[in-house]
């Protein structure tokens, strides 16, 4: 069942799912965003904890795309076609460390410790 539904989400085995991905990187582009950068690190705790282990400079690169991004959408326009040109949406920065911080947050869980960071109402 996992074979079938992983071939049904590669885009090298199904052409609607590499016709989602170059619809998904188009749109990216216009903005100048990565794919990574739609994370919400305040919906996903681990999200969180791997940006705070990022080196700064990456953290905010990642800021920087997120106002460029915000500030074209509110003048309703896009990055000029040359920019747009030189995109990567899907290099990731994110996906090792956030690897990395779901590991380690599951062997934690295993061992019975308490969890790093916990959810808290205001």
């Amino acid at each position: 069942m996992a074979s079938l539904l992983q071939s049904f989400i590669d885009p090298k085995k199904n052409w609607l799912a590499a016709i989602h991905m170059k619809t998904i990187s188009r749109r990216l582009r216009n903005y100048g965003l990565r794919y990574e950068d739609l994370y919400d690190p305040y919906y996903d705790l681990d999200v969180k904890e791997a940006l705070n282990r990022l080196p700064k400079e990456i953290v905010e690169a990642r800021h920087q795309r997120l106002k460029r991004a915000i500030d074209l959408s509110m003048k309703h326009q896009y990055l000029p076609e040359d920019l747009q040109a030189v995109q990567t949406p899907f290099r990731s920065y994110l996906r090792d460390m956030l690897a990395f911080v779901k590991r380690e947050r599951a062997e934690r869980e295993a061992l019975g410790g308490l969890p790093l960071y916990q959810r808290t109402l205001p």
